[in-house]
């Protein structure tokens, strides 16, 4: 096989990557023993060797241009993909070890996963975890995650999707607010109710409620006074409190539908379901630690 890399571009991408890490020439010098000269000598003959610029320097700090933050997180996994196959080859490693971060919605995050980590981490006690909690869609690139849940897969992101359930869909309202009002007894009937909102973050839009009508799934567009954009969580407090109905998934309510706080409604028209989906990017050899946590999620909530 002919060879392809210099002997020391390997030394050069770990420095490049430090400075990344650590946003400062002088820092990386520190961290590796060599001068603060040495890093920027390093950056620009990795720079002459692309074609291309890595940092905006300035006289107080430097920063990836895009073409940078594109190669330092390629060149992080690599490496970190490195590291894991030496201590492999040399026995070193038998199990999963690293930091892994996931990025998850609010809810699934608060009712699904987080009550699941600390198990994970009984299996895996090599491994730390951190969370983003979120409903934005976040960059892979850009922002360092290994894995991201969310309700879809963008269509052109070429990124692996693995759904991990269908979340089923429920209709509720509290008790006080069901006193006196008009009779609720087909979706129809929402019209003579206060709808409680939620707006996609990303267009603004509020979502359509789903029903099941001989065997269809419809989508219905409902009206309110209250409406939240940033957690499905605020629409569930405000049905708590007597604020209106809200369509929510089962797993948010189910201790307030089995303690008598929340009533469900329309039980004719359920049934229906939004998915939630595991994102990780496309790589040749998963790490132990993303390979050891999808597998993980997927015993443990997939359908």
């Amino acid at each position: 096989m002919q060879r392809q890399f210099e002997d020391v571009l390997l030394g050069s991408i770990e420095l490049f990557c430090l400075a990344a890490e650590l946003e400062s020439f002088t820092e990386a010098a520190n961290a590796a023993s060599v001068t603060p000269a040495a890093v920027s000598r390093t950056v620009a003959r990795l720079e002459e060797r692309l074609g291309v610029r890595l940092f905006v320097r300035t006289t107080r700090q430097i920063r990836l241009t895009d073409a940078g933050r594109r190669y330092f997180e390629q060149c992080r996994q690599a490496l970190a993909q490195l590291a894991e196959a030496e201590r492999e080859a040399t026995g070193q490693q038998t199990a999963p070890i690293g930091v892994l971060r996931i990025s998850m919605p609010t809810p699934y995050g608060h009712y699904r996963v987080l009550p699941l980590l600390a198990e994970f981490r009984q299996r895996y006690p090599g491994v730390t975890v951190e969370t983003h909690l979120s409903n934005r869609n976040i960059d892979f690139g850009e922002e360092g995650f290994d894995l991201a849940i969310r309700g879809s897969a963008p269509g052109d992101s070429g990124l692996i999707a693995r759904k991990i359930e269908d979340a089923e869909l429920v209709v509720v309202a509290s008790p006080a607010y069901l006193r006196g009002t008009a009779r609720l007894k087909t979706p129809d009937d929402l019209i003579h109710h206060d709808c409680i909102q939620f707006a996609l973050p990303s267009t603004g839009r509020n979502i359509p409620w789903l029903f099941k009508h001989e065997d269809q799934v419809v989508e219905t567009m409902t009206r309110g006074a209250y409406t939240s954009s940033g957690d499905v969580l605020a629409g569930a407090t405000l049905a708590r409190h007597g604020a209106g109905v809200f369509q929510t998934y089962r797993f948010i309510v189910e201790k307030d539908l089995a303690e008598g706080s929340l009533k469900e409604l329309l039980v004719a028209y359920g049934g229906c379901s939004r998915p939630f989906v595991l994102l990780y990017p496309h790589a040749r050899h998963l790490s132990s630690r993303v390979r050891s946590f999808v597998d993980f999620l997927m015993e443990r909530l997939g359908s």
